[in-house]
Formats: structure tokens, C-alpha cells, sequence
């Protein structure tokens, strides 16, 4: 962060955290003039590359052989983890690791589920609470919209 001699304006700061808690952010940044100011709430930063890899895709699960059976109904605005930011989702630390989460996990709150680059920069996503993962509903390299449901955990 640049400083100019007569100091950061401490408002600018605590407008920019309002910022971050208001909109899930997990950093921000803004330049004024020769003052450039970030703000981030990642503790520790995920230092990851991730090369181009081929996206896996998941055969579905074969249909039930006696009638249809009713799809689960999941509360996507009480369950589950939405995207803080856009971005490319990736689901482990790097294209040949295990990824962080799987179906039927259980998950402590605070715990990285995923990871999320943005403009060059790799953020964790933390689960919200504690509980068991029931969808992961994103593929490792899909881009992400902010809002978009990420995980499921009940």
C-alpha cells in the first residue's frame, strides 16, 4: 500500500471493510491519485497455479429401474454456499491434487471447500457451517457469477 507523508485516510478504510462485509468480498482495492489501498480478509493466501487441465466430466447416475422417483428438494437459499465474488472455481489446490470437499463430507465451519480465482488472485472459500456436503454444484475450472450457489451443506 502506498502512503502518502500526511497518512491514509482511516474513513477510506473502514468504507472499504463496509464494502467487503456488505458484499462477501474477501478483498478490495481502489487507487486514488499516487494512494493505492487494499483490504482483504484472507488470514493466508492460497498460493496455487493452475494450467490449463481438462475439465472432468461426471457420468450421471443411471435412472432408477422402479418409476420415478421424486428429486430431492434442497433450499438453495438456506443451504447453500453462494459464490462472494466472479470468478473460475477450482475444487483442489492444483489440477492433480484431491479436491477439497466431496459428497457425503462432513465440513467444519471456516473450512476451505474451494478455491476461487480472480483477477490473478487464488481466494478460499470457507464453508459458512458445519454440517454434511450434499452437492458441489460446480465443476473445477467453471466460471462463477457472484451469488451463484457453489455448495450444498445441511
Amino acid at each position: 500500500m502506498s502512503i502518502k507523508k500526511t497518512g491514509v485516510d482511516q474513513q477510506l478504510i473502514r468504507d472499504l471493510a463496509g464494502i467487503l462485509d456488505d458484499t462477501n468480498l474477501t478483498e478490495i482495492e481502489v487507487e486514488l491519485g499516487d494512494l493505492k489501498v487494499r483490504v482483504s480478509r484472507l488470514s493466508q493466501a492460497v498460493h496455487a497455479v493452475h494450467a490449463s487441465a481438462p475439465v472432468q466430466h461426471h457420468a450421471p447416475a443411471p435412472a432408477p429401474t422402479q418409476g420415478p422417483a421424486p428429486a430431492p428438494v434442497v433450499d438453495l437459499s438456506k443451504n447453500a454456499v453462494p459464490s462472494p465474488m466472479v470468478g473460475t472455481a477450482y475444487l483442489g489446490p492444483s489440477p492433480d491434487a484431491k479436491p477439497f470437499i466431496e459428497v457425503g463430507q462432513q465440513v467444519k465451519e471456516g473450512q476451505t471447500l474451494l478455491i476461487i480465482e480472480a483477477m490473478k488472485t487464488m481466494n478460499q472459500i470457507p464453508s459458512s457451517r458445519s454440517g454434511t456436503v450434499t452437492a458441489i454444484l460446480v465443476e473445477d475450472g467453471q466460471p462463477v457469477e457472484f451469488g451463484m450457489p457453489l455448495v450444498v451443506i445441511e
